[in-house]
């Protein structure tokens, strides 16, 4: 390397495209993971302050009721109106966010985009706390969603572009961990508090969410920036540098050349076929080419977006959401915060099996099994809360076998649909168009969240002109996974093992049924005539321009 340019030569092994994995790679892949704990954090709270005494009181002015007055004690919660709107209004927010997070991320860097994301969620987060009404409450939720979805999309992004295929789907998986540990040590604040008579009771559970937006933010002013952005901006020295710094080899380390060629030719690669326009049409690029090409950017957008939506779609989030509610509409379980902190113990207990799974067994076969347990358990929680589990039947054993398969149903979640949903959006974009299609993808995430919490509590409100469906939800939820698991079934391709290049590769040569079976069998640096001297190749190195930004191939 010297003067204005890099000196880039690749390979044509391609078991060479990627240096080793160190424990640097670990270490700043499972820091970023940290953003997980906003999206699980703010999922926590919500379930378990909006069942709190004091919170319902100073939002309705109902008083406490006595326990033995059953009618004031059915009647005293939130409206469906107030619940869906102080639930729902937070996804809003992050599907806004996430949709604009991809642009940010192009322009300022995926690093830098989290730290705003952070400042944005900080400034919800003080009207939270500050709130005593939903004229305060609800454009805090609102602000403070504007940022995690910067933060939820571009960490995912960022996270996906640093990790070493070999191992990035347990590195992913470790976002979902975080959510997990997040929406756990939310329903152990709200626990906490919830006994006590002030306004403490609700806002030392909010506040909390201060330590992680400063905790994550100055952490990443000290981590590298993605060299996949570098080298989409033409910053390939830049991008050596991150590189290096990231896989922890010497930026002169032939690894380091050819992981930093591999990319480079992909990127040139891609940018021959995929055109580049004006800022409309870089986004009509997400939407490019033809339904039934697997590779097309269409089909690309439309596997991330239908991926999130269907992860919401299991009907996860009622559980976290609405947990406290269901629990208590259930009659004989008489401590429901107390079950709300069980499901989410399981949830967080479970999820690390994912970091072993994921990269074993591969991403489509968990999605598939995991649907199928999230049929079958669901199906069973609907039977067992229509027959012998209905309140007036006082059935405590019914009820626990209830509780007994929603956890299953959470487990299966949590192995499967949790954290692969994540790894796989990560992994399916080319570079031109990998953060707008990350941003995409998550505020679908967003919006069926949002869609979520807006009518599940008319599903199961027990007012006049609510659905009253009680446990009859799950069948509805069970539906709507046999449909998640046709989609995976079809559309779903493996990705384990394979570079970020190499998931290009294998999705214009292969089809999802068939993609397990796909082996690489070259690199892009062989296909674009940038290959090492030294190597099996006789093609010459490129030398990349640094300081006017063009190259020379």
């Amino acid at each position: 390397m010297g003067g204005g340019g890099v000196a880039i030569h690749g390979t044509t092994d391609v078991g060479r495209i990627e240096a080793p994995v160190t424990l640097k790679a670990y270490l700043v892949c499972a820091f970023a993971a940290f953003g997980g704990i906003f999206f699980g954090y703010d999922t926590g709270w919500m379930s378990g302050v909006l069942a709190m005494p004091y919170f319902i009181t100073q939002y309705t002015g109902l008083p406490k009721p006595a326990a033995s007055d059953t009618a004031a004690v059915n009647a005293f919660h939130l409206t469906a109106q107030d619940q869906s709107l102080t639930t729902s209004i937070l996804s809003a927010g992050t599907f806004f966010g996430a949709i604009a997070a991809g642009d940010i991320a192009d322009f300022i860097g995926r690093r830098m985009t989290i730290i705003v994301g952070c400042g944005v969620f900080t400034v919800g987060c003080i009207l939270e706390t500050a709130s005593t009404s939903l004229g305060v409450m609800v454009p805090g939720r609102f602000i403070a969603g504007l940022g995690v979805g910067f933060i939820s999309a571009i960490v995912i992004l960022y996270m996906s572009e640093i990790a070493p295929r070999k191992v990035r789907g347990a590195l992913v998986s470790g976002y979902q961990f975080c959510i997990t540990i997040g929406i756990l040590i939310a329903n152990g604040a709200v626990y906490g508090t919830k006994q006590r008579n002030d306004s403490g009771s609700y806002r030392i559970p909010i506040a909390i969410q201060f330590a992680w937006a400063l905790v994550l933010a100055i952490g990443l002013v000290f981590l590298p920036e993605s060299p996949r952005y570098f080298v989409k901006k033409g910053r390939f020295e830049e991008a050596a540098k991150a590189l290096a710094s990231v896989r922890g080899q010497p930026i002169d380390s032939e690894y380091i050349q050819d992981e930093l060629a591999e990319i480079v030719a992909n990127f040139e690669y891609e940018q021959s076929v995929i055109p580049q326009t004006s800022y409309i049409g870089g986004w009509t690029n997400c939407f490019s080419g033809s339904l039934s090409d697997g590779s097309s950017n269409l089909r690309r957008s439309i596997l991330g977006i239908m991926m999130q939506m269907m992860q919401q779609l299991t009907g996860i989030n009622f559980i976290f959401y609405f947990g406290n509610v269901f629990f208590t509409s259930l009659g004989t379980i008489h401590n429901p915060f107390l079950i709300s902190i069980l499901t989410a113990l399981v949830n967080t207990v479970c999820t690390p099996v994912a970091f072993w799974a994921v990269d074993k067994i591969g991403r489509r076969s968990l999605l598939i099994w995991g649907a199928v347990g999230m049929i079958v358990s669901q199906l069973i929680v609907g039977v067992i809360g229509v027959t012998a589990g209905r309140l007036e039947k006082h059935n405590n054993s019914a009820v626990s076998a209830m509780i007994a398969f929603i956890c299953f149903n959470i487990a299966f979640f949590s192995v499967t649909w949790g954290p692969v949903a994540w790894v796989v959006v990560g992994e399916v974009f080319p570079i031109p168009i990998r953060s707008r299609g990350v941003g995409l993808a998550t505020s679908s995430n967003w919006f069926w969240n949002c869609i979520i919490g807006v009518i599940t509590p008319y599903l199961v409100g027990t007012e006049k002109h609510d659905a009253n469906l009680g446990a009859k939800v799950f069948f509805m939820w069970g539906g709507l996974c046999c449909i998640s698991l046709t989609f995976a079934y079809f559309l779903v391709p493996e990705t384990k093992g394979l570079s970020l290049e190499q998931v290009d590769r294998m999705l214009e040569e292969t089809s999802p049924r068939t993609s397990s079976k796909w082996v690489p069998h070259s690199t892009f640096a062989a296909d674009m005539g940038l290959v090492n001297k030294g190597g099996n190749s006789t093609s010459a190195e490129e030398t990349i321009e640094v300081n006017n930004e063009k190259s020379m191939v």
